[in-house]
């Protein structure tokens, strides 16, 4: 059987061009700052100052990467932002993802309950101070647990997760109850596996909020033992902006002479940001699908 083949109209490849057209400025917008600051982080600092400076380095240096990769501290940041990242992420998807099947269940009477307790924290704190009391009381400052512990459960992903959860057959776990399986066991082997898209998108979240977390450093960690790679860089970053106002310092001008704050924030942002884009790509079609599928309540 032949197919008739309809040729489209003027006006409908009209429409094509202008879509593609804003689709690829769109992706220009996006795309450019991270472009720029690149081109800044590789270019000579006193260069840099003159600006103009769009898409390539105009005088190629690698001073600012130097100046950050000779920090003896930098690797151990380094070390103790991958480790809160991988179990802050952890801890906090499992335990998340717990109470998400939990008010999920919908045999059990409470969850109607817990949702309102849960969704007001949302809009409801305690503040720093109050925090911060509770933090010193559970003999959390200035240990590594301070880092995932306050973190475990957080009120969005469980919302998005719980949504998630709530389309799942309810076949699947009473089928599972049958058969005699505990909830933590069918948490384990039977929501875990098939709520797989949301787990991963909600991870984006968690991973990226952990990698940029510097604040609560400062805040709890205050001997300086377990500083992250964040605060080494942006410690850096006011030493090399505190060095443009001490010029008649002429060992600080050798050291600094070929940097300036702009190119080496720059070089701090593409290295803080690198991390993240080398794993999105791995999780994006999770990320896309969870959030759309998590969102429909």
């Amino acid at each position: 059987m032949e197919t008739s083949y309809i040729k489209p109209s003027f006006a409908s490849r009209v429409a094509d061009v202008l879509i593609v057209a804003a689709l690829l400025l769109l992706a220009f917008i996006v795309i450019y700052p991270f472009i720029n600051l690149l081109a800044l982080s590789f270019n000579d600092g006193k260069d840099a100052a003159r600006g103009g400076i769009y898409f390539f380095p105009r005088k190629l240096s690698f001073s600012a990467y130097g100046m950050l990769f000779e920090n003896e501290k930098l690797l151990k940041g380094l070390g103790w932002s991958v480790l809160r990242v991988v179990i802050g992420t952890g801890t906090c998807l499992f335990v998340t993802g717990l109470l998400s099947y939990i008010i999920s269940i919908r045999t059990f009477s409470g969850r109607k309950f817990m949702r309102i307790i849960f969704f007001m924290t949302m809009y409801f704190s305690g503040g720093i101070i109050p925090t911060y009391i509770l933090m010193n009381q559970l003999h959390l400052t200035n240990t590594f647990q301070v880092y995932w512990i306050p973190g475990l459960i957080n009120a969005y992903f469980m919302l998005l997760m719980a949504s998630y959860i709530s389309d799942l057959p309810e076949a699947l776990f009473e089928s599972a109850r049958i058969d005699g399986a505990g909830e933590l066991r069918i948490y384990w082997r039977i929501v875990i596996p098939v709520a797989m898209p949301v787990f991963a998108a909600v991870s984006i979240y968690a991973a990226v909020g952990h990698w940029n977390s510097w604040f609560d450093v400062i805040l709890y960690n205050f001997n300086g033992k377990f500083d992250t790679l964040q605060v080494y860089l942006r410690r850096l970053l006011l030493e090399v902006e505190a060095t443009q106002q001490i010029r008649d310092q002429q060992l600080l001008l050798h050291k600094f002479q070929g940097l300036s704050p702009q190119t080496l924030r720059a070089a701090t942002t593409v290295l803080v940001t690198v991390p993240i884009l080398c794993v999105y790509p791995f999780l994006q079609k999770y990320f896309i699908g969870g959030i759309t599928l998590g969102s429909v309540k």
